[in-house]
């Protein structure tokens, strides 16, 4: 298997939609393209399982490197695992349904299809770097995107929320980047290099250093994954980028930061990670409570879908803290469920607001005559983030709550509940919603509205399929994950 492939597919798929001019032909390259990527990280999940069921256990598998930088030991280092397989098939579903969303886009389709697809591209490097200055490379490129889909092709504040979001994804990338640079020099002159088994192999760092450099990897990717009190950037960014912007911030974006505090902070500084999982597990604790309590004061379907997310997304750092082999594990499908839940959410209310004009609950109401398959989308999207079994975020969040409640300390246990407590707050707010939305008598207004286009039903159904599969059937995406996440819990010497 080439993983290379993953990154050039985007990035030719970019290139061919340069060269052409009319839009009906970037459509449809862009989505040859984004069916590729799908078809490509499915086979990369069949071949990975083939590798491991006939006994290769190497930490990474299909690695590819090719030396950049010799002086400096920087080298194009690829290769994955169980949760970096995970994640490229989420990007691939969240890439395919994004390009179908935005079928309609008028407004220089070329651009727009271009950053998407730039965007793809750097979630797949980024995923897939072993060496860490390519993965800080590959950061940086999915950020530039962001900033302007939002303040071209968003809405509302739009200049505002891309100047946010930029300025404090940039901050975030500083405090990596410190980070980075303090593993690096930190490993002595000897053994100095950015390649991530080559640390874990051959670099004794000292504790004191590890709790020095921890919090600036830590922090700067949990920016990215809404960890509070950083986390204002969400609601303004999800709220003003146009739909697919909002489905790639919160359905990719988001885990390039959950993958970044697991794979590097955690994973190569497993001292720092247990000197400091007690904060990690407070700030994440407040952040699902916020998150579920702030969500009940929006009025807009987009806040309150960002507001969900900052909650959501606090699962995924209160498993990683919990330092448990089955919360880690949940935190990882905490990410993947999320991510194709989330997308799906603002996928439906991009539809909506297509139609109606309008993102405010009490304006809307009994919308299910008018648009079934829309409505039928967003009740299955609402269920999912309340935790609904059969979909994946019941998966995900008790494979969280039980790995949290391994830890059998009062403070353990209190943080475990105080989190256990979002969920009825979420059922609220969603059912709540989703109700005002879909059910009771419509305007006239509404009456004549038509219901999902081909491209919108497609969409949903892929983003549904990856739901549904996780939800029914979880044991796939854990016995993918599992073997990632012994590695970790190795390597943290916590049993």
């Amino acid at each position: 298997m080439n993983l290379s492939l993953l990154i050039l597919l985007p990035l030719l798929t970019a290139l061919a939609v340069l060269v052409v001019k009319k839009p009906s032909l970037v459509r449809i390259i862009s989505f040859i393209g984004s069916v590729l990527q799908l078809g490509l990280a499915i086979f990369l999940y069949v071949a990975y399982s083939q590798e491991r069921a006939n006994g290769n256990f190497d930490t990474m598998l299909f690695t590819e490197q090719w030396s950049i930088f010799p002086s400096m030991r920087i080298s194009f280092h690829l290769g994955v695992d169980g949760i970096s397989v995970a994640m490229i098939m989420l990007t691939s579903f969240v890439v395919l349904a994004g390009v179908l969303v935005s079928w309609k886009v008028e407004k220089m389709t070329k651009e727009f299809y271009l950053l998407l697809l730039l965007l793809a591209m750097g979630a797949y490097g980024f995923f897939l770097s072993l060496d860490l200055f390519v993965l800080f490379f590959f950061l940086e490129v999915a950020v530039i995107p962001k900033y302007l889909l939002i303040g071209i092709w968003g809405s509302g504040k739009k200049e505002y929320s891309a100047n946010k979001l930029a300025l404090m994804l940039m901050g975030a990338s500083a405090l990596v980047l410190v980070g980075i640079l303090g593993v690096y020099f930190a490993a002595g002159k000897e053994n100095r290099t950015f390649d991530i088994l080559q640390i874990v192999q051959n670099v004794q760092m000292s504790p004191d250093a590890q709790k020095i450099f921890f919090p600036f990897l830590f922090v700067g990717f949990g920016v990215f994954t809404a960890l509070f009190p950083f986390h204002t950037w969400v609601p303004d960014g999800h709220s003003s980028a146009p739909t697919a912007g909002s489905m790639f911030l919160a359905g990719i974006s988001m885990k390039l930061g959950g993958y970044g505090c697991l794979r590097v902070a955690t994973y190569l500084l497993p001292e720092g990670a247990k000197e400091y999982a007690n904060i990690i597990i407070i700030l994440s604790a407040i952040a699902v409570l916020y998150g579920a309590f702030a969500t009940m004061m929006q009025k807009d379907l987009k806040y309150i879908n960002a507001y969900s997310s900052i909650s959501h997304c606090g699962f995924v750092l209160l498993g990683i803290g919990m330092l448990t082999k089955t919360a880690i594990t949940g935190a990882v499908m905490q990410m993947v469920s999320h991510g194709l839940m989330t997308a799906l959410f603002f996928a439906v209310i991009g539809m909506i607001y297509e139609r109606t004009h309008t993102r405010i609950v009490a304006e809307m109401g009994g919308l299910m005559k008018a648009m079934p398959f829309i409505m039928t989308v967003l009740f299955i999207a609402g269920l999912c983030s309340l935790g609904l079994p059969g979909f994946s975020g019941f998966v995900a969040e008790m494979t969280v709550f039980m790995g949290s409640w391994e830890n059998a300390d009062a403070f353990h246990r209190i943080a475990t509940i105080a989190a256990c407590m979002s969920i009825v707050v979420t059922a609220v707010y969603i059912l709540r919603a989703v109700g005002q939305v879909a059910m009771g008598p419509i305007k006239a207004s509404y009456a004549s509205l038509g219901d999902a286009s081909w491209n919108e039903k497609l969409a949903a159904i892929v983003l549904i399929i990856g739901i549904v599969a996780i939800g029914v059937a979880p044991f796939w995406l854990n016995e993918l994950v599992t073997p990632g996440t012994e590695v970790i819990m190795n390597r943290l010497g916590v049993h």
